[in-house]
């Protein structure tokens, strides 16, 4: 393997036992076993997004990923799944070495997997957040700014990223930073913040290995900068995805009126996640006291995994969502994985050499 730079050997690299420090986040319906396992072959770190399969389909997942590659890789749980603890019991009985969290996991959660010796992540969004996953004992935590595409709030990741790093300061908690990253210029950029590296969604979204269609790529591809929209039309909490006719029949929509068809979709998804109306009433309740939601946030929460399976997995455009990070209109290419962390590599060593030579 090429000597790079020695500031791109972090303490990510050390935590999650990778050669580079880029994670490939647990995107639903789209970060599967072949993304996963292609990210980590190639060094970085991939995660399973698990919240959108059933536990048996994660079992599988998990065998696909450890057939394609002996490097370390991870899953990403939701923390208010009635199942949540069968998924940690799986995770620590395979021996996956990484587990991430997309909102902030429960202290029983955190203690499960640490004491098995498994790595946790979780994705915060203000310093505050930080601060209270910090004290349940987590290993690292991804501060997403603005830019990216999940819920976790306005703040840019320029102003979020140093004051995350500020907030763990004196701890062994390793920073990754989201929001905006595509690039090598931008891996040397979170370094410069103080963080250990970098997390993307959208452009591993936009590789080779995505098993998204190729026209719903072709629809990102063509988006720009000022394509996308921050929304809580889709399931009451903000959330960026591209503007589209779907985003803006919605957005007219009233808001009661959004109910029926969201109830709807959160019937099918509990259907397709092999949970029955009981399990989906229990995961609503501890979404309602673990993660502070309205019940008008509980009730349509199960809306935006199903609008984006209608999308990313079935290609339909006229009824799906498109979630991405604003960053998808500077990306212009569908390359592999591989040709994908190799270029941020090779391009955040040349910076780095170039600001000191």
């Amino acid at each position: 393997m090429t000597e790079h730079h020695p500031a791109l050997r972090t303490r990510a690299c050390a935590l999650f036992g990778v050669d580079v420090p880029i994670v490939q986040t647990g995107m639903g319906w789209v970060s599967g076993a072949r993304l996963t396992a292609a990210t980590s072959a190639a060094g970085g770190l991939g995660i399973l997004a698990s919240a959108t399969m059933t536990l048996d389909e994660l079992d599988d997942a998990v065998t696909k990923v450890s057939e394609r590659t002996d490097r370390p890789f991870g899953v990403n749980l939701l923390p208010s799944a009635p199942d949540a603890r069968e998924r940690i019991d799986l995770i620590v009985a395979r021996g996956v070495p990484v587990a991430s969290f997309a909102a902030a996991p429960r202290p029983d959660q955190v203690s499960a997997l640490r004491d098995a010796g498994v790595v946790t992540i979780v994705t915060v969004g203000a310093r505050r957040h930080a601060e209270k996953v910090v004290d349940l004992g987590v290993s690292a935590v991804i501060a997403q700014g603005g830019e990216g595409g999940g819920h976790t709030g306005a703040v840019p990741t320029s102003l979020l990223l140093g004051e995350v790093v500020d907030a763990v300061a004196g701890s062994d908690v390793v920073v990754l930073g989201a929001g905006g990253f595509h690039d090598g210029r931008g891996l040397v950029a979170a370094l410069a913040y103080g963080a250990d590296g970098v997390a993307m969604g959208t452009r591993f979204l936009l590789s080779a290995e995505s098993q998204v269609p190729d026209d719903v790529k072709a629809v990102y591809l063509a988006t720009g900068v000022t394509g996308t929209v921050v929304t809580s039309a889709i399931d009451g909490a903000p959330q960026r995805v591209i503007r589209t006719k779907v985003i803006e029949s919605l957005e007219r929509l009233p808001g009661p009126l959004r109910f029926p068809p969201a109830a709807l979709n959160a019937l099918r998804f509990a259907s397709q996640s092999g949970l029955s109306p009981v399990d989906l009433l229990r995961s609503g309740v501890r979404m309602h006291s673990d993660q502070d939601l309205t019940w008008s946030q509980v009730a349509l929460a199960a809306n935006a995994p199903m609008m984006t399976k209608a999308s990313v997995v079935d290609g339909d455009l006229d009824v799906g969502i498109l979630p991405t990070g604003q960053v998808t209109g500077v990306i212009d290419s569908t390359p592999t994985v591989a040709e994908i962390i190799e270029g941020i590599v090779a391009e955040a060593d040349a910076t780095l050499r170039r600001l000191a030579p």
